[in-house]
This record gives C-alpha cells, sequence and structure tokens, in this order.
C-alpha cells in the first residue's frame, strides 16, 4: 500500500517508545505483547516505506525511567546556574529522555491498560520529561496563562497503539479510560497534540472477537502510517482511522 508514496522526500525520526511488561509480540511469541505488535507493525511499515529515515528505540516497560523523588522535584525546580552537581547528575536521565523527544518528529507509543490506566513504568516516564523549564514554561508574573508548552510548533506526531482487555472504550466505557486520554493530556501540555490512536479489544474474550479487533487494528496501523507519511510531507493533515 505504501508504492505509492512518494519516498524522495526530507528525512523524517522516529522516537519508537514500548512500555508492556509483556516482553514478546502476540502473533510471534507465547503470550506477548498486542502494543508490542502493533508498535512493531507501523515502525516496520514506516522503514520499508521510508529505509533512510531513522528510529530511537526505547523500550521502558522493561527498562522503566527512575520515579520522581523529592531531590528530583527540587533539583528540577532549582534555575540550572544555582543546581549542585548532585541536581545536574539527578535529573540526567530526564535530560537524555527529553532529548529523544526533541529530536523526533513521530513518537510512537505501544500503551497497553493495566486496570484502566497506563503502566507503572509509563508514567514514570511522563513524570520524567513533563519538567519545567525543558518542556513547559512558568512564569507566576506572566499575564494571562502562567503555564506554556516549549514543544509546541514543530509539527511533531503521537501515534498511541493501545490494548484492553474488555471492549466499548470509545463509548461505553469511555469514562473509565485513563490510559491513552492520560498520555494525549501529558502530550498535549508540552505541545504535542496532534495525535492518533489505534486499539485491540477483547483480549481478556479472545477466540473471534479478539482476532478480529487485532486484524481491523492492524489495518488501522497500515493506514496511520500512510496518514503520518503525508503529514509529514505536508501533503495531506495527521487523521487516523477510529478506535477499533
Amino acid at each position: 500500500m505504501h508504492d505509492a508514496i512518494d519516498t524522495d522526500t526530507r528525512m523524517t525520526h522516529l522516537l519508537h517508545i514500548d512500555a508492556s511488561a509483556r516482553p514478546g509480540r502476540s502473533g510471534a511469541d507465547p503470550h506477548g505483547s498486542h502494543t508490542r505488535r502493533l508498535s512493531h507493525r507501523f515502525v516496520r511499515g514506516w522503514q520499508t516505506a521510508r529505509p533512510t529515515d531513522t528510529v530511537t528505540y526505547r523500550d521502558v516497560g522493561r527498562q522503566s525511567p527512575a520515579p520522581v523523588s523529592g531531590d528530583w522535584i527540587r533539583s528540577a525546580f532549582t534555575p540550572p546556574a544555582r543546581r549542585e552537581p548532585w541536581m545536574d547528575a539527578l535529573l540526567a536521565e530526564s535530560d537524555r529522555l527529553i532529548e529523544e523527544i526533541e529530536h523526533a518528529d513521530v513518537v510512537v507509543i505501544g500503551v497497553p491498560m493495566y486496570n484502566f490506566g497506563m503502566p507503572a513504568q509509563l508514567k514514570a516516564y511522563i513524570d520524567n520529561i513533563v519538567r519545567v523549564g525543558k518542556t513547559f514554561g512558568f512564569d507566576r508574573e506572566r499575564e494571562g496563562e502562567p503555564y506554556w508548552p516549549m514543544l509546541a510548533g514543530g509539527g511533531k506526531q503521537l501515534v498511541l497503539l493501545t490494548s484492553r482487555g474488555d471492549y466499548g472504550y470509545a463509548d461505553r466505557l469511555a469514562r473509565l479510560d485513563h490510559a491513552t486520554p492520560g498520555v494525549r493530556a501529558a502530550f498535549s501540555y508540552i505541545g504535542i497534540d496532534d495525535a492518533l490512536e489505534v486499539a485491540i479489544e477483547y483480549d481478556e474474550f479472545g477466540g473471534d472477537r479478539l482476532a478480529a479487533s487485532v486484524a481491523r487494528a492492524e489495518a488501522e496501523v497500515d493506514a496511520a502510517v500512510a496518514s503520518a507519511m503525508r503529514r509529514m510531507d505536508g501533503m495531506a493533515d495527521f487523521t487516523g482511522a477510529p478506535l477499533a
């Protein structure tokens, strides 16, 4: 389906993040992750069509960033010129994670739903990247809104690939979905609000309903790859398929 896409375009950089605690991919590994399956499919489809584009991969599901601590908060809110060496050392991991986002054009995240929310590892990641003076600004003396996003205007795209045990999170269970809305809110806060979602549902049901949801989600991922490429090439708005 990607043959019609003009690949003679500027190089794009993808940041690929997996957050599942499961190490393998469903369909390929026993007890594998659906979100790893979808994120792998997205990145593989992109690289097949545009092999010169680059990818940074981060597996927060297996190597979680350190959760924020009282000392971390103190360090982040201390102006850089006044920080002690231990403060810079404590913020070094956060600096690396933010740098990866700054360099990315497309951020692809596998977001499994655990008990209606995102995995703790992904929450630790978000706490490290939503940081005053780096990804959002704050000035209590500023007229109007005292907070503002610092990564806005760069044309970055966010792709959220999720899986859920139940079904109907687009309508009947929407009030219980604190997974992808939480990720969307955090990224929008720092200036990345051009987003789409693809979901696999019925995981706890299995059988034909799960198989149909997986097939539908994979087709939507393929469509999302093509849509995101057109967006990067300035040919169309970034519009994704509806949730499965």
